[in-house]
């Protein structure tokens, strides 16, 4: 491990906000498939529907600077029970003509892709101040020759 990359701030700054930035656009993804899938139902009658995606955050240690970052640490299922629309003309529908929806509520989606897309943002920020101070650093010590 080089000296200088496991104590410099502002490299591990970078490397921290990255991880954010990795983390953050699996979460849109996974937000994305469940909006996309909110009325998918199943194939057969009493089938299962599509079932809510859920995401599960961890840190983890980077080798090469010592930093804390955020990792995925599960992609999972949401458990919760589906509910039931009357349709009975849906290939899906059981005898009675319900048909099993899938458990994704798009107004909990909706507010998950916009807190999202906020703390991508909040690290992409961060990733280019980094970069600006790196840059500045770099352009005051070739003055200085």
């Amino acid at each position: 491990m080089d000296p200088v990359t496991a104590t410099d701030p502002l490299l591990a700054a970078m490397k921290i906000a990255g991880g954010g930035l990795d983390v953050q656009s699996t979460r849109l993804r996974i937000v994305s498939e469940n909006i996309a899938n909110a009325q998918s139902t199943g194939d057969t009658p009493g089938a299962d529907p599509y079932r809510r995606k859920t995401i599960t955050f961890g840190s983890a240690v980077d080798r090469a600077t010592g930093a804390d970052v955020v990792k995925v640490k599960k992609l999972g299922y949401d458990k919760s029970n589906f509910t039931e629309a009357y349709d009975p003309s849906n290939p899906a529908a059981n005898s009675k003509g319900y048909v099993k929806m899938p458990n994704v509520n798009v107004l909990i989606e909706m507010a998950d892709m916009r807190e999202a897309n906020r703390s991508y943002e909040a690290n992409l920020q961060s990733v280019r101040q980094s970069r600006d101070l790196i840059s500045s650093t770099l352009d005051l010590l070739k003055s200085s020759q």
